[in-house]
């Protein structure tokens, strides 16, 4: 057996048998990823943890999938699993299907009972109920997709704006289960029904996915200057629409991470500002497009842009300036107690880390186990200390990682 095959399955080691397969050294790869050699040494030794940005720069550099460096999806291993991953096929044909017409076996309900239940997915999907929700999603999608052939006029560009917002709800559910071919599918599947719905600021929710993709691919100056565009399109609507708005926040704040994950703190930081400007002017609890933006979420993201540039320090002193008022989603929140727990790993505090990734897995349990970033602190907590308390065994147990 080769020795590696017992190593915990860190991104460092799947990086460093991607590169010897690439014949490069870590020097190479450094070059090619404009990254440090050091951090390249660190995270193939499972010293430090591969941040979104590493990942993304080594499997550019690399010529391989991010989602194969985190060997993703992850493997099917309990009943709960098998069971949240059976939702993929039913999912898949349905993306496949989408300019099809109705066969007759389909009977939409009316409209405005399907716009009770897409307000439902989106629910679900805001609580990052992966099972629930991915089960739902094909058969409503079917519905939907019939309903365009049948209507006309305005009824027709609602029924677009409805697919599209449920194609977003399709999108948490593959990204976050690890499925990236299925995730840039339905990313163009939410461009295409925004395109048709009439709705300036639906196109932009749809530029707002469309930036994640060129994020995730280390395509961060691209998303920059794309981003730019998706604003000034909507931007004269801002003075007197709440929707816009917010918009222009979400936009400002993907902004800040491509910046982020570019490692300029000052680009980052006045995307930011302008964020939190806007959201001055936000109801609390806002959720236009189904993108959460209000005082809440912009503080959430402040500790993610800290995180994302791999200063620690800096995102724990931002998380304990403020405190969340409870208007955000149960996902959004979850998916704060991930970076915080990266920020304390970062910061030094292996316990506080292990503390505050319990907090994720008690608001948002199957995000928390499937997230990468989960895995990737606990393997390195777990490489810091060999001792390996049973709390971190537990965890660990818990989410299917191997130690």
């Amino acid at each position: 057996m080769d020795v590696n095959d017992r190593e915990p399955a860190t991104i460092g080691r799947q990086v460093r048998r991607a590169r010897k397969l690439a014949g490069l050294t870590q020097h190479g790869l450094a070059q090619r990823a404009n990254i440090s050699v050091s951090l390249v040494r660190q995270v193939e030794q499972g010293r430090a943890p591969a941040s979104p940005a590493f990942v993304a720069a080594a499997a550019r550099a690399l010529s391989v999938p991010a989602t194969a460096l985190m060997a993703q999806p992850y493997d099917i291993a309990t009943p709960d699993d098998r069971r949240i991953h059976a939702i993929i096929p039913a999912l898949r044909r349905e993306l496949a299907s989408y300019r099809l017409p109705p066969d007759g076996g389909v009977r939409p309900r009316s409209l405005t009972a399907l716009t009770t239940a897409v307000e439902h997915a989106s629910r679900l999907r805001h609580s990052a109920t992966l099972d629930v929700l991915g089960a739902e999603l094909p058969g409503l999608l079917a519905e939907l997709r019939t309903m365009t052939h049948q209507t006309s006029g305005e009824e027709r560009s609602r029924v677009f704006g409805l697919l599209a917002e449920t194609y977003a709800a399709a999108g948490q559910v593959v990204w976050k289960l690890g499925y990236s071919d299925l995730s840039s599918l339905v990313t163009e599947r939410v461009e295409w029904a925004a395109a048709r719905s009439d709705d300036p600021l639906s196109m932009a929710a749809a530029d707002f996915y469309r930036a994640g993709e060129l994020i995730a691919a280390a395509e961060w100056s691209g998303a920059l200057s794309y981003l730019d565009q998706a604003r000034g399109r909507v931007s004269d609507r801002v003075g007197g629409d709440e929707a816009a708005r917010a918009m222009v926040g979400v936009l400002h704040l993907k902004s800040g991470l491509a910046a982020s994950r570019i490692g300029d703190a000052h680009v980052s930081d006045d995307h930011l500002a302008e964020a939190r400007d806007l959201a001055e002017h936000v109801t609390p609890g806002s959720d236009h497009y189904r993108l959460a933006f209000d005082t809440d979420s912009v503080n959430i993201w402040s500790v993610g842009l800290a995180v994302e540039r791999y200063d620690g320090t800096a995102a724990v002193e931002r998380a304990r300036s403020f405190v969340l008022s409870g208007s955000a989603p149960r996902e959004r929140v979850g998916h704060h107690w991930i970076d915080l727990a990266r920020a304390y790993q970062l910061h030094g505090d292996r316990d506080r880390s292990l503390a505050t990734l319990q907090r994720a897995r008690e608001i948002s349990p199957q995000q928390t186990r499937y997230h990468p970033q989960v895995r990737e602190t606990v393997v390195t907590l777990a490489e810091a200390d060999r001792r390996r308390s049973d709390s971190l065994t537990r965890f660990a147990r818990w989410a299917g990682i191997t130690l």
